[in-house]
């Protein structure tokens, strides 16, 4: 963790005995508020309203369907305002999801503290802590505020929920308090709130409460980070830019149609037709349909989605930053090898390596040791423990055999054993030449020794005269499957940096292990990853090691600022920023703590960094699939809003009535969302051009949608006026523009989706067949206030669609771009 200065306290702060009085803790909690790390919401139905309130999609359905209501049209009145019932149940999930990652949050921090007041031990609620208390604190003890530890009995503390790290940190006493409040102290001397407390006993001295503790900094971060994608903003526009148009539109055809001598209730009902013909809300219910349909197919990769929004974004990401423990490796030491020193038995080592191990200890290291010694025999029963102090760093334990023989069993830091032991030239070199190439290879290297007591011994530590035994590497395997992975992304023009808090050492021998950075990965330490970014300085690195969260934050968004769309991968609070700062945060399912799940957009079920290539598969096939969807709309509205607004204000009939615009409307949004679910073909990634597209189609996608809009348009107009001119029946002439839309309609899906799929197929098919005989048989076109249509004039409509589905061929065909780049 890292050094931070404490805030200027009484000097009987200093003292582990002395708590506050009652009337000092209320002066303080009055200056300070309430040790509310994440800040409660009071009222969240308040909150949900005004999220909603701020949605303009749900405003202008209110409006239509009043005006409709005005007009006395009540099934469409109904209709618009039950359309308004999907929007608000999606507005009040969004919030949903937004309250369930403040619990998330919350549930990691503890509810209670047992505190010194006027020197008696009490139990108080954790907010109501102030700076100052000294909270006593025991093994299962999850820490309840930010303070440096002032005792401390064998006081092992778990911070990954902070740091990621799964090895145990030992914490050791300031001795004295710092002289003024610009004085770093020591991470080895600091408790944080959201920690937990491992086994021995501590005494802690609150320095923060709050939003200023570690954990609230964390939380404020996530809660400032942008939620919105690329691809919704980019949809925002285009809906934005087409509501805008169509608004001048009905404004225009209002006033036209009043100019024309038509009256104010005809032409407020033509723009309100025109209003609902115009208005682009298939985008966003196709959009949220499609995200639905890549959920789940996601989820049958063993991707559970949490933010559906950021589905598109998986397959379009060109670098991933991930959490080494727990993601790239199995978040667990493991001890793998025991190097027997020379003229010591291997067995015997073994052996008095388990015999050093307590079975009652939740440190990582005997868990480890228990782990790969098994029921290997012991040399004697355990008589006395002298245990791991950061002053001393080792441990010792002392062993009485079946003949009554005293035997001591030492293991700790090489450095700090080898004075200690008889160990002599040249075997000393030799030793730590050893412990260098383990520590280089990314292992934890503890050394052991022993030595035979007198049976009149003392009862005092040896610290002299012991034989050195050899030495333990233990290290945090790294998980099947990974190294594939990482290669095939690469492979894939998608980078992979590792983003952790360990040593760089460590750190980049996981990394040549998973190929990640070729032969020589280049690594960075987190403060001058700082500094560079702050240089402004580009960034290319594939390991970045003693990274705190703010600076994983920071990377992440310097990547963003550079063009790149980032993935996150992590499991622990600490990557809760990064991981809602991120275009994707994918978050481990089985090992993730719950904040890091909660505000994750797809959580791994299976916590095989190798599911995220089927991921980004499944997600290059999606922004494909919805790119030609929406192709297929921009196509056909152009020619359906601009015939509609465009006849009347030549001072012909309406084109369209508002069943008519319903009919279309039914023709366009089952195709657009049925026609286009291609899946993905392939498991594996296909290498890919390294661009990220910042808008929803690219410049030859929206070409070739105004040159078919506009011939579409053409012809549609141009039947419409040339039938109306030939006989004046406008019920013919509406048949014609209406079939030549359905008929182009059915065209312009088979070409763009390619027919791939059953559903493409049928519903292509389904509207040709079902518009033809609207207007074939008499009953139906009568019904639909049209004139049943003759062979010749079917033929119109059928070679007007052929020509527009043939320049739809060759444009697509034109634009020709590659999948693999999408």
């Amino acid at each position: 963790m890292p050094a931070r200065t404490v805030p200027l306290l009484p000097a009987a702060s200093a003292s582990p005995a002395h708590g506050l009085t009652t009337a000092e803790a209320e002066g303080l909690r009055a200056l300070h508020g309430p040790n509310d790390v994440v800040e409660t919401t009071r009222h969240p139905w308040r909150g949900l309203l005004a999220d909603t309130a701020r949605d303009p999609m749900l405003w202008f359905l209110v409006a239509t369907s009043g005006l409709y209501a005005l007009i006395g049209d009540t099934m469409e009145a109904v209709a618009l305002a039950l359309a308004i019932v999907p929007l608000a149940l999606m507005d009040a999930y969004l919030h949903h999801r937004t309250v369930a990652s403040t619990t998330g949050l919350r549930s990691r921090l503890a509810a209670h503290a047992r505190v010194l007041r006027d020197g008696n031990e009490i139990d108080v609620t954790a907010g109501a802590l102030v700076p100052g208390d000294l909270v006593l604190v025991g093994a299962g003890i999850v820490v309840p505020a930010d303070g440096v530890w002032l005792a401390a009995d064998e006081l092992m503390i778990d911070e990954s929920s902070l740091t990621g790290e799964s090895v145990a940190v030992r914490k050791h006493v300031l001795v004295t308090l710092p002289p003024n409040d610009r004085s770093p102290v020591d991470g080895t001397h600091w408790g944080h709130a959201g920690t937990r407390v491992l086994a021995g006993r501590g005494r802690l001295r609150v320095a923060y409460t709050g939003a200023d503790t570690l954990y609230g900094q964390i939380v404020r971060a996530a809660a400032s980070t942008p939620t919105r994608t690329a691809l919704q903003r980019a949809i925002a526009r285009v809906v934005l830019l087409l509501t805008g148009a169509a608004v001048v539109a009905c404004v225009s055809l209002a006033l036209v149609r009043v100019h024309q001598g038509h009256g104010w209730v005809d032409a407020a009902l033509s723009a309100l037709t025109l209003a609902v013909a115009a208005l682009p809300e298939e985008l966003p219910v196709v959009f949220t349909f499609f995200l639905g349909v890549g959920t789940l197919r996601l989820a049958r990769r063993h991707a559970l989605v949490r933010r559906a929004a950021a589905v598109e974004n998986i397959g379009r990401i060109t670098t991933i930053c991930s959490d080494k423990t727990g993601t790239l490796t199995e978040g667990r030491l493991v001890l793998t090898h025991l190097v027997a020193a020379a003229g010591v038995d291997p067995d015997h080592f073994a052996a008095l390596v388990h015999s050093s191990a307590r079975s009652e200890s939740s440190d990582p290291l005997d868990l480890a040791i228990l782990a790969r010694a098994g029921a290997a025999p012991q040399p004697g029963v355990r008589v006395a423990t002298f245990p791991f102090t950061e002053e001393r760093k080792r441990e010792t334990v002392v062993t009485r055999g079946a003949d009554g023989t005293l035997l001591a069993i030492t293991k700790g830091a090489l450095e700090t054993l080898l004075p200690a032991t008889t160990l002599e030239d040249p075997a000393r070199p030799r030793a730590l030449a050893d412990a260098e190439a383990l520590a280089a290879a990314g292992h934890k290297v503890v050394a052991g020794a022993f030595r035979a007591l007198l049976p009149a011994w003392d009862g005092t530590e040896p610290d002299t005269g012991l034989t050195f035994a050899g030495l333990l590497a233990l290290e945090d395997p790294v998980r099947p499957g990974v190294a594939d992975a990482i290669q095939r992304c690469r492979a894939a023009g998608v980078n992979v940096i590792m983003v952790t808090g360990d040593h760089p050492l460590t750190a980049k021998a996981v990394a040549r292990e998973l190929g990640l950075g070729g032969a020589t990965p280049t690594v960075m330490i987190g403060d001058d990853l700082e500094a560079a970014i702050a240089a402004g300085t580009p960034i290319a690195v594939d390991i970045v090691a003693r990274a705190t969260p703010t600076q994983k934050l920071a990377l992440v968004r310097a990547l963003q600022r550079a063009g790149e769309l980032v993935a996150v991968t992590g499991d622990g609070v600490n990557d809760v920023p990064a991981l809602q700062t991120a275009d994707v945060g994918i978050a481990m399912g089985e090992r993730g703590t719950q904040s890091a799940r909660e505000v994750a957009a797809i959580v791994l079920l299976d916590d095989d960094f190798a599911t995220i290539v089927g991921a980004i598969a499944e997600g290059r096939q999606l922004f494909h699939n919805l790119r030609r969807s929406f192709q297929y709309l921009l196509m056909l509205h152009i020619p359906f809003v601009g015939t509609a607004a465009l006849i009347p204000m030549m001072g012909e009939p309406l084109l369209y009535l508002p069943l008519h615009v319903v009919w279309l409307e039914l023709v366009m949004h089952p195709t657009a969302l049925l026609a286009f679910q291609a899946p993905s073909r392939a498991a594996t990634l296909t290498p890919r051009v390294r661009r990220v597209p910042t808008h929803l189609l690219h410049r030859e996608a929206w070409l070739a949608i105004a040159l078919v809009g506009v011939g579409l348009l053409t012809f549609v107009a141009g039947g419409f006026l040339r039938t109306l001119a030939a006989n004046n029946d406008v019920g013919q002439a509406r048949a014609i523009a209406l079939l030549t839309l359905c008929f182009s309609s059915s065209g312009l899906a088979a070409v763009l989706s390619g027919l791939q799929t059953r559903a493409a197929r049928i519903v292509t098919a389904a509207t040709s067949v079902l518009s033809l005989l609207a207007v074939l048989v008499p009953a139906v076109a009568l019904r639909l206030d049209l004139s049943p249509l003759r062979a010749p004039a079917i033929l119109t409509a059928l070679a007007l669609a052929f020509v527009t589905t043939t320049l739809a061929l060759l444009l697509e065909r034109y634009e020709a771009v590659d999948r693999s780049a999408e």
